[in-house]
């Protein structure tokens, strides 16, 4: 199929379409797909016409009454404002199209939890989805201290009672999970109140403990041959299984996260050295070995798989167009399809980075040696493994009363 350089768009769109068409082409899109958004561009120029307007006037609510008026046509495909994000971002980037204005705070249960979020990334550090997880948690009680009017938020007025109706009430309809979430953030929301004179003392204290669940769990790592059965699932004769085969060794053999995993870049990758640098919890980064297997995996994919539009410096990016850095959530689902593949249960990612630790721990690493290589900040995140080691805790266990010594 010939790849659309020439196309007949008229009308205000027209001097944009050929420059759009090298830009799809270098985003790495088909001839398919680029035919496709540029014929959606030729439907929009010839709205524009329709409608008297110019280029700028592809605003937010211009753009919307356009894919109406296009679902009332009868169009099959292309039938929501994301279709058109590819062309936008082009004029946004020639300066012809007006960037759309940042959403504006909503009541102020949005101003507050804005200033919040800005705190948790800027003073504290924590990464994007911790302060989202934060500000989704704290947004009820903040809704809780809603005035009459619902223009102002009756803060100074706050007492323990308050804050302890509110967990109590709260929690009783979270898991334990969540609950815990609703605790830690709303101490953290507390703290940032009371430092930014919102409230005239602390209140952390007031702040009910949910029961805890600490190492109750048993850690649950894969077994070697459902580990072989995952990896086998990738088929490394085309770019996604050469690329989900890395991700896999990643997680399996060094105990990544998702979101590290996503975060690496190709400059992380210390060749000569064989080592990598580990953007981890807190902004924290930290330099693990390489082996041997996990960099092969990763220079038959960075040859083979990664195409070359890829956009920036991310290792592991959208095998569809437009080749974007793979998000964390993205990186979960290829844990997820490569178990469903292999015929096996569902498979949280989490529990590879379990299989890292129960696997070290028989091979006679201690607990700080695997908290080293999984870069557990406390001695008590370590501590669940021990439950696995069986060998261990026979050694110490005492005889039942009344049983056989």
């Amino acid at each position: 199929m010939v790849y659309p350089t020439q196309i007949n768009v008229y009308g205000p769109l027209e001097a944009f379409a050929s420059g759009f068409a090298t830009e799809l082409r270098r985003q790495g899109y088909t001839a398919n797909s680029a035919s496709l958004l540029m014929n959606l561009m030729t439907h929009v120029s010839r709205w524009l016409v329709n409608q008297g307007l110019d280029v700028d006037g592809l605003v937010t609510d211009e753009v919307e009454r356009f894919f109406v008026a296009r679902r009332a046509a009868g169009y099959v495909n292309h039938r929501t404002s994301k279709a058109l994000q590819p062309m936008l971002l082009y004029l946004r980037g020639l300066g012809v199209v007006p960037a759309p204005p940042p959403p504006s705070p909503d009541g102020p249960v949005d101003v507050v939890l804005e200033r919040f979020r800005c705190y948790l990334t800027i003073e504290r550090g924590l990464a994007r989805g911790t302060v989202r997880g934060y500000v989704e948690a704290v947004r009820p009680f903040l809704r809780s201290r809603i005035l009459p009017g619902g223009t102002e938020l009756d803060l100074v007025h706050l007492n323990a009672a308050d804050i302890t109706a509110f967990v109590v009430a709260r929690c009783a309809q979270q898991s334990p999970g969540a609950a815990s979430m609703t605790v830690t953030a709303l101490r953290s929301l507390l703290g940032y109140l009371y430092v930014e004179g919102w409230i005239k003392q602390s209140l952390v204290w007031a702040v009910p403990t949910v029961p805890g669940r600490c190492l109750i769990g048993l850690p649950k790592g894969l077994s070697p041959e459902e580990l072989r059965r995952l990896l086998a699932a990738c088929d490394r004769r085309t770019r996604s299984g050469r690329r989900d085969f890395a991700i896999l060794n990643l997680l399996a053999r060094l105990g990544l996260r998702v979101g590290e995993v996503a975060a690496l870049q190709l400059d992380d990758i210390g060749w000569r050295v064989g080592e990598i640098a580990v953007h981890g919890k807190g902004q924290s980064v930290d330099r693990l070995p390489l082996p041997t297997d996990v960099g092969e995996a990763l220079v038959a994919y960075i040859r083979r798989g990664r195409p070359a539009t890829a956009e920036g410096r991310s290792v592991f990016v959208r095998i569809r167009a437009p080749h974007r850095a793979l998000k964390p959530a993205s990186v979960g689902a290829v844990v997820l399809a490569a178990a469903r593949r292999a015929g096996l249960p569902h498979i949280h990612p989490h529990r590879l980075r379990h299989t890292v630790a129960t696997e070290l721990l028989r091979a006679g690493a201690s607990l700080p040696e695997i908290g080293q290589l999984l870069r557990h900040r406390r001695v008590l995140s370590t501590a669940i493994y021990a439950k696995v080691d069986r060998e261990a805790l026979r050694a110490i266990a005492r005889p039942w009363p009344g049983g056989d010594s």
